[in-house]
Order: structure tokens, then C-alpha cells, then sequence
């Protein structure tokens, strides 16, 4: 069915139009809600991630028949490990090559797992830091050059509420989001008088197949059923639920708008209270 604007999402069709955008993580998840958010405000896409087949399906997806009534989205996939600093390095040189400086970066490439702190080796240790912090680092400053050329330009990192708060078993994560969130609120300071800014956005428990993760590996360990495994994940969060891919996505946009040029070196919960 053909691609639409995600729920309460402030802006018209066409709001991002000659704008380039590149999403790490792009082919599932809440990058592909980012990205399909942005393809439906306009935007140029780049698309990154570690799997080149699913990232041309998911172009695909958005430049097939379906949608060429409405979108004309010049929509390209380039396969990369952001964790990888030469890869990342040439996915985002070769974006740019192929569809102009880049305007609007979202770090989105990441992944949780949990493992007791005594029992933590340096391998899950470092794994959790290679790429939800290290691959930041890589895409950000690859980016920079390209992002600095353009006006209004934004990086913006989907980030967590463990980069807010902590959270028991899941210390090599908490210390890779809190480094995220550290990042963009000191790039925010340094670039304060260019035309950029640095934001990051830290949702909860989001209805995406890593939840899906938690949820199994918490059913396999404790021998609880799914729903309540689900409930557990749930409690913290005072609405008692999980997060839409859509709403971090009309988060991420309502950021990369004009209006937002004041907001910088924030970190926004999406979480329904969860953290304050």
C-alpha cells in the first residue's frame, strides 16, 4: 500500500524536499519508520545497514509503482557496518557522491543485549560500544564535512532511555547510550555558531523486532510467557506500553524541521513518562 506520514507528524508532503537524508540502520525498525517518515515529507534518501539485500528491498518499497503517484524520492542503499570505520566512511562518501551533501544525518544502527555485570566479558563489552557508540562516532565525523556545506543541517542520534537512566543487566549498553547522548551535547557546544545542530532522541521499549529479542530471551531464561514478559518490559513505562516506531519517527522530523533550529544538545524521551 502506498507509503503515508506517520500519525500527528507536522509537516506537509513535500516539507523535505531536496533534502538529503541518510539513516544508518535503515531497513528495519525504527529506521525504516525514519525513513519512511522522511520519504513522505519529500526527502532524498540514503539508506545504510549492514544487509544490502533488505536495504533494496525496503528502496524498493519506496520508489515502486504503488507510490510513484505521490513520492518521486530519489532513494539509493549503500551497505555498511557502521561499526566499521572505513565502511561507514565510504557509505556516507559514496551517498554524497551519488545524491549531493548530505543535509540530515540520523544514527540510528544499534542493538541491545543483556548479560549480568560479573559474568560480562570484554567481547560483550566492547560489541556494545563498537556500535552504539563507536558507530556514531564513525558516521558523525564522516558526515561532517559534507553536513557543514549546508544550511540548517542535523545529526540527530536515536539513542535510548539507557543513555538517561540506568538499568540492571544491560551496563556495557547504558555506557554506550549515556556516551551517545555525551557526544551530542558536546558537538552541540562546539558547533554552536554553525547551522547545525545535535540532538538525540531516547525512546523506550519500542514495538520493533529488539523488543521482540528481549521479549524471547526473557521467556527462555525465566520460563514466563510472553505476555508477561511483555508486561514486565511494559511496567516501567506509565502508559503501559510500548512505543510506536512512528512516534520516535515524528520525533526525529519535528528535530530536522526549521522550527527546531533552537533545539540542540537535547536528549527527548519518547516513553511515556517513563523517564522525566
Amino acid at each position: 500500500m502506498p507509503l503515508s506520514s506517520p500519525p500527528l507528524l507536522p509537516t506537509d508532503p513535500q516539507h523535505f524536499a531536496g533534502r538529503h537524508v541518510l539513516v544508518t540502520g535503515a531497513s528495519r525498525g525504527i529506521g525504516w519508520a525514519v525513513a519512511k517518515a522522511f520519504a513522505a515529507a519529500g526527502a532524498t534518501l540514503s539508506l545504510v545497514g549492514r544487509d544490502a539485500a533488505s536495504l533494496q528491498q525496503r528502496a524498493a518499497e519506496i520508489t515502486g509503482p504503488q507510490n510513484s503517484a505521490t513520492l518521486q524520492n530519489s532513494v539509493r542503499a549503500f551497505a555498511a557496518d557502521v561499526a566499521d570505520e572505513a565502511a561507514i566512511g565510504k557509505a556516507i562518501n559514496d551517498a554524497q557522491a551519488a545524491q549531493g551533501p548530505l543535509d540530515i544525518l540520523v544514527n540510528n544502527a544499534g542493538f541491545g543485549a543483556s548479560k549480568p555485570f560479573a559474568k560480562m566479558d570484554t567481547g560483550h563489552w566492547r560489541e556494545m560500544l563498537n556500535v552504539n557508540l563507536d558507530g556514531v562516532f564513525f558516521a558523525t565525523r564522516a558526515a561532517i564535512p559534507g553536513l557543514l556545506s549546508r544550511p540548517q543541517a542535523r545529526v540527530i542520534t536515536i539513542a535510548s532511555t539507557a543513555g538517561l537512566t540506568g538499568y540492571g543487566y544491560v551496563a556495557a549498553y547504558c555506557a554506550a547510550k549515556h556516551g551517545a547522548v555525551g557526544l551530542m551535547r558536546a558537538l552541540a557546544r562546539e558547533y554552536a555558531k554553525r547551522d547545525i545542530t545535535f540532538n538525540a532522541v531516547c525512546p523506550g521499549y519500542v514495538d520493533t523486532e529488539m523488543t521482540e529479542t528481549s521479549i524471547r530471551t526473557i521467556v527462555e531464561k525465566t520460563g514466563r510467557s510472553r505476555e508477561q514478559a511483555l508486561a514486565e518490559l511494559t511496567a516501567g513505562n506509565p502508559q503501559g506500553r510500548l512505543v510506536k516506531p512512528e512516534e520516535v519517527a515524528a520525533t526525529v522530523l519535528w528535530l530536522a524541521m526549521p522550527a527546531a533550529g533552537a533545539v540542540t544538545g537535547q536528549a527527548i524521551a519518547v516513553a511515556g513518562g517513563e523517564v522525566m
